[in-house]
């Protein structure tokens, strides 16, 4: 059994070596193996992510008040890129806005000020 777990990670060591045109030495094949593990966990984290989301969604589309997030979700699930860039975009008009109404509630305020003195 382990002669067959090392031949296995031999034939996938010489395999390596064809693509990359030369034999890789131990420290870049333990670089390459701790890529690859890294890459399969977030793919993994994703991947349960993605389900959380996707149950979340259906218990908001089963009570109806929710319905508004479960869209949101839907949007993000279907389009995450997009909906991350329009929470950006509302996130900003936000603070524009809030930041409009401030300056303007100041103005407003200095007004008062100088026809009540």
């Amino acid at each position: 059994m382990a002669d067959s777990m090392s031949s296995q990670q031999l034939e996938r060591e010489l395999n390596r070596a064809r693509e990359m045109g030369r034999w890789l030495s131990d420290e870049e094949l333990e670089q390459m193996e701790n890529k690859e593990f890294l890459t399969r966990q977030e793919q993994d984290q994703s991947s349960q992510r993605r389900l959380k989301l996707v149950l979340l969604t259906g218990v908001c589309v089963v009570i109806p008040p929710l319905w508004p997030v479960a869209l949101g979700l839907s949007l993000h699930l279907l389009f995450p890129q997009t909906f991350r860039r329009l929470l950006w975009l509302a996130g900003g008009s936000l603070l524009l806005f809030a930041l409009f109404g401030v300056g303007v509630g100041i103005i407003l305020t200095s007004i008062l000020w100088t026809v009540i003195s």
